[in-house]
């Protein structure tokens, strides 16, 4: 029986070891369809199986001298697809996880963000309540809370009795909760 020069792998396969390019591509022709179709069954992405088709034929022809196939050149191929499309995949796991992390940092720092706006829209909110005290009770407001002085040493230092520094204080704080109260209602009905 007569066997045709091209039919048998190991033939072919040796063949394109010297360089021959026709032997090369008749194993192209032979195996492109059947290995995309392998190939893009497991990815379900035409494109990646092409390139990673188009990829191991490079690599054949490419390595073919130093080339080592020791079952079939079917079995080498399909292997090499198995090995294309774990590689693929687990370099879109990587791009997946890197995108997901990437996401999750941005909506990090857009909430620190937008916590930080916030509670400086706050704090000026509260220093524009407590500018508009009375100047002395403000006066008397602002170092005991900001500079932390006592009440005792804040009747020293601003020549009032200890008693005027409570009612000021006390005075003070009735005010901030009544406007900062309503304020805060109104923040927290508007999604501030």
């Amino acid at each position: 029986m007569y066997r045709s020069p091209f039919t048998d792998e190991k033939d072919l396969l040796n063949k394109v070891q010297n360089g021959d390019r026709l032997a090369f591509e008749i194993i192209y022709h032979r195996y492109k369809g059947l290995l995309y179709v392998h190939a893009s069954r497991h990815l379900r992405n035409q494109e990646e199986a092409k390139d990673i088709v188009h990829d191991i034929f490079s690599n054949l022809w490419q390595n073919r001298t130093t080339l080592y196939i020791q079952d079939s050149l079917t079995a080498y191929l399909y292997q090499a697809v198995r090995n294309g499309v774990i590689n693929q995949q687990l370099k879109s796991q990587r791009a997946d996880e890197y995108i997901n992390s990437l996401q999750g940092f941005i909506e990090h720092v857009q909430m620190d963000t937008d916590h930080r706006v916030r509670e400086k829209m706050l704090m000026e909110l509260i220093e524009q309540e407590i500018a508009s005290l009375p100047p002395k009770m403000r006066s008397v407001f602002e170092l005991s809370r900001k500079e932390g002085l006592s009440h005792k040493e804040i009747a020293e230092q601003l020549h009032i009795s200890e008693q005027s520094v409570r009612s000021h204080v006390k005075g003070a704080l009735k005010i901030l909760r009544l406007r900062l109260g309503l304020l805060f209602i109104l923040l927290y009905f508007t999604g501030f």
